[in-house]
């Protein structure tokens, strides 16, 4: 079945984020919005279809996840990702960052603490200083249009203090899929020093070709027991209105007080229509993913290619995943306030400020291009008519 991913949808006045508070984060509605992390296309039928068949029932009272919806992940995480997992490492999250929090709250304490690699996706920082935990940068390093760990730094950086580390995998902001290697080296270096990994992989079925997303977990036995997986098909199949995600912990120490703490806050119940768009996403999504993947594909191709042939000094950092694009403005020679008024209030194009992803986010902004190719080449225009020079 071929799949419309040309279609253009009208979310206004839908209290959709992305649309509805371009006034908020703008200061003006008229942008084209490219900013928050969910796509312009149709959330599959395969999704709605189920979701729908579940309205047709006249009671919504409380619900359980079914082996069905268990067994769904499982086959999911063999298929896309080649990681056989069992269905007791699987527990309920209400969110990806909720459950990064709860798990922060549960495995460390007040005055710890926490690493995050910057530039990385800011509602870490939250996570980590909202429950009174300190913050340790390890920025990574910007190589030839390319991210990379920077393990001295890291090893310069831990101390008897430090009890975790938040890895953004496949990175976002820039789009990184980490090699094995990459991550070899960052598991050896925690392993030694016994911090546990909170690992973001809500990206991870995101992946261009010929990249691979490699689960953490997948590294080592060893690794396995000191990492926690987050995971969801939320940003896969456009689905982030409902509560979808789960974390993989097949430490059984762990997924003990993980699932203690989000029981015990009385969040472990989750939406019954999520547990249900979640399985038929996983029994019926591989096609539609597929060809979703390709046609972003392309939007990004689009937008790296035109850049470099017709506004070279704007850099774009080429993702190896997801469907945003980091977009590098330092050598226009323009502040960062500059670049920022440019894009709002010239080109009428509305995406997120690099700066509140942290070190190193300056001078760069992000795009969302999870979006019908009309979006993409209206938005990269404005951009060209107010920078070109």
């Amino acid at each position: 079945m071929k799949f419309d991913f040309d279609e253009y949808i009208n979310r206004e006045g839908t209290d959709c984020i992305k649309y509805d508070f371009r006034q908020l984060y703008f200061g003006r509605n008229d942008v084209i919005p490219m900013w928050v992390a969910d796509m312009d296309f149709r959330t599959p039928d395969f999704v709605l279809d189920a979701v729908r068949n579940r309205t047709n029932h006249p009671v919504l009272g409380y619900s359980f996840r079914s082996d069905t919806y268990h067994n769904a992940i499982i086959n999911w995480l063999q298929l896309r990702h080649q990681w056989t997992i069992k269905n007791k490492w699987i527990s309920f999250s209400p969110g990806v960052v909720p459950g990064l929090t709860l798990a922060v709250t549960a495995f460390t304490n007040p005055g710890d603490k926490i690493i995050v690699q910057p530039p990385v996706y800011f509602p870490f920082y939250t996570s980590i200083e909202g429950t009174g935990r300190e913050i340790i940068y390890n920025p990574l390093k910007l190589k030839n249009g390319r991210y990379y760990f920077d393990f001295e730094d890291l090893k310069t950086k831990i101390n008897k203090n430090v009890k975790m580390l938040i890895l953004c995998s496949p990175h976002n902001p820039g789009g990184m899929v980490w090699k094995e290697d990459e991550l070899k080296q960052l598991t050896k270096i925690c392993l030694e020093k016994k911090i546990l990994i909170l690992s973001d992989e809500i990206h991870s079925d995101l992946i261009l070709r010929p990249n691979k997303h490699i689960p953490l977990a997948c590294i080592s036995e060893d690794i396995a027991q000191q990492v926690i997986t987050f995971m969801s098909p939320s940003k896969t199949f456009n689905m982030a209105a409902l509560s979808t995600a789960y974390a993989i912990i097949s430490n059984t120490q762990l997924k003990k007080q993980y699932d203690h703490i989000v029981e015990y806050h009385h969040l472990h119940i989750g939406n019954v229509f999520g547990n249900i768009a979640l399985t038929a996403a996983y029994s019926h999504g591989s096609e539609w993913l597929d060809q979703m993947l390709e046609y972003v594909k392309a939007n990004i191709e689009y937008v790296v290619d035109f850049f470099k042939n017709k506004l070279p000094d704007i850099k774009v950092i080429q993702p190896e995943g997801t469907y945003l694009i980091w977009i590098d403005f330092r050598d226009t020679g323009l502040s960062h306030t500059q670049i920022k008024d440019k894009l709002i209030y010239k080109a009428k194009v509305g995406l997120n400020d690099g700066v509140t992803f942290g070190i190193g986010g300056e001078g760069f902004f992000r795009m969302n291009v999870a979006c019908p190719r009309a979006t993409v080449t209206e938005s990269i225009k404005r951009i060209f008519q107010v920078f070109d020079k």
